[in-house]
């Protein structure tokens, strides 16, 4: 089966850390593109983020270059681990530009054109 790219939103924050340890051998997913602030963009994800997490970081993600969030070269598919106070502006310009977007943040869980996924409540 052909992995689905993703990117991920906020990467180098605990929550995009996160998404990024989930989805390092997940049978669907490979994570492709990396999103965070100008002031990590340009760099390797190791030199961008401080990894916090017990697991290892995957090395397919310590040296790919993170980008400034901001639709373009991101896949179809992104996971955000942005902030909410972030989260709203950056998502809304993804989601225009044609992008699906998978959020943990607030900004947008009350909108009647987005689905709100609760595992344990709505699994199917």
């Amino acid at each position: 089966m052909t992995q689905i790219p993703v990117g991920i939103l906020g990467a180098t924050g605990m929550v995009g850390q996160q998404f990024i340890a989930l989805l390092a051998n997940h049978p669907w997913f490979t994570v492709e593109w990396l999103g965070a602030s100008e002031r990590s963009a340009g760099k390797k994800f190791r030199d961008a983020a401080a990894w916090r997490l017990p697991n290892a970081l995957p090395d397919a993600v310590a040296n790919r270059v993170v980008e400034t969030a901001a639709p373009g070269n991101a896949p179809k598919l992104v996971f955000s681990g942005l902030d909410s106070s972030v989260a709203g502006e950056i998502e809304g310009a993804f989601a225009r530009a044609g992008h699906l977007v998978v959020s943990n943040s607030r900004n947008y869980r009350m909108e009647s054109t987005v689905p709100l996924l609760v595992p344990e409540i709505n699994a199917d």
